[in-house]
């Protein structure tokens, strides 16, 4: 193997990977979501693009989150957004999402908090714990 091919190799796998860790998240669809509200789930929508540090670093604060706490994957419903194939969408434009490594949370109708381009473990946990909150409340 010469060093091109290796290094090209090298990236595309370090670019898959982030994805391929993350395979008990939900991959976004228009119709999944709207079945998801409908049904009064608590959803948080991850506008993720495998190639942004952002978005990586959030999935790993994320991960330490879910691990500490098994109520966040109880009560939410993980929706993988990816950017390459719908940041023009619908969707975007409908919650004006300004770019991807944006978190949004949503039951029924309301938007119940979102973070864009934060990592900070505090921020994360602060919008995870309002998405359980919403999801046990009677």
């Amino acid at each position: 193997m010469n060093r091109r091919t290796f290094l090209l190799t090298t990236a595309a796998l370090s670019l898959t990977l982030p994805v391929a860790a993350h395979a008990e998240e939900v991959v976004y669809s228009a119709d999944l979501l709207k079945s998801d509200l409908a049904a009064g789930k608590t959803v948080l929508l991850d506008f993720f693009a495998p190639w942004c540090s952002t978005c990586v670093a959030q999935h790993r604060v994320m991960d330490k989150l879910k691990a500490a706490n098994p109520a966040y994957e109880a009560h939410i419903t993980f929706m993988i957004v990816d950017w390459d194939t719908w940041g023009e969408g619908d969707l975007v434009k409908q919650l004006q999402i300004p770019r991807r490594s944006t978190l949004v949370v949503l039951k029924g109708d309301a938007e119940l908090g979102r973070i864009v381009a934060d990592t900070s473990e505090a921020a994360i946990k602060a919008l995870l714990d309002t998405a359980v909150q919403a999801a046990t409340a009677a």
